[in-house]
């Protein structure tokens, strides 16, 4: 008789615990990321800062936070000036210097193209999620979808009527790695959920999934959003009554 409410209290104490863990933790790992990103670009950018316009020369204290301010500042600066006639040929002039160093060449010419698609061409980015059997029969893995183009792999292995797509397998937990292979059009399982959903589903090891999402789809076979309701009186074609002008002349 006297185990049952302290059993009951422990549980309740154990929900709360659960609950506010559920409540801080996320907070306290991105206020960490984020303090820990600032202090990253603090310690890259205020040795430059001269001393005279630095707040940590007259306070008694360091100011977090102020070499990113001044970063994000002169980036848009440079953005500003290279999108005049002068800065596109100083930035010109610099490339073409780049190009003839061998390895460095090699490295600055990648990282362009990636944050070029990343950042500038947002329509060429992935733009679906779909399952792929991998590494066997039977066994589906996530993949984000790429944009359908044309190149030489597509030349030398595409089948008539069924191309080669690329696609990006991502790892669990970390997004940013893992394979990219090309798979036949065919073979793709494309999926309704978004990307940020997608992403989610594999940051969590499959513990947060998108919710299902049911599609009624009409007689012509093609997919109704939304609210299926009855049309109102009157707005269905079949329905309207003949004006005067639309009837036949006896």
């Amino acid at each position: 008789m006297s185990d049952a409410p302290k059993t009951s209290g422990m549980t309740r104490l154990r929900n709360y615990f659960l609950t506010g863990f559920v409540v801080c933790a996320p907070l306290a790992i991105t206020a960490y990321i984020a303090w820990s990103f600032i202090g990253w670009v603090d310690s890259w950018v205020k040795p430059y800062i001269p001393a005279r316009y630095s707040p940590d020369t007259y306070l008694p204290f360091p100011v977090p936070g102020f070499g990113l301010i001044v970063a994000l500042i002169l980036i848009t600066l440079i953005g500003f000036l290279t999108a005049n006639i002068v800065g596109r040929a100083i930035v010109g002039f610099g490339e073409r210097l780049l190009g003839r160093m061998p390895l460095v060449r090699g490295i600055y010419g990648s990282l362009k193209q990636i944050f070029e698609a990343v950042l500038s061409n947002k329509g060429d980015m992935f733009r679906q999620v779909g399952l792929v059997e991998y590494p066997r029969k039977g066994v589906w893995s996530l993949v984000f979808v790429a944009s359908e183009k044309e190149t030489e792999i597509n030349e030398k292995l595409d089948q008539e009527g069924d191309p080669l797509i690329a696609v990006f397998m991502p790892c669990t937990p970390n997004p940013t790695t893992g394979f990219l292979m090309y798979v036949l059009k065919s073979d793709i399982v494309l999926l309704d959920m978004t990307i940020e959903d997608g992403a989610k589903l594999i940051v969590s090891a499959g513990l947060v999934a998108p919710e299902v999402k049911s599609k009624m789809v009409t007689l012509n076979g093609e997919p109704i959003n939304g609210t299926v309701a009855n049309p109102p009186l009157g707005s269905h074609p079949a329905r309207r009554s003949r004006t005067a002008s639309s009837r036949p002349n006896r």
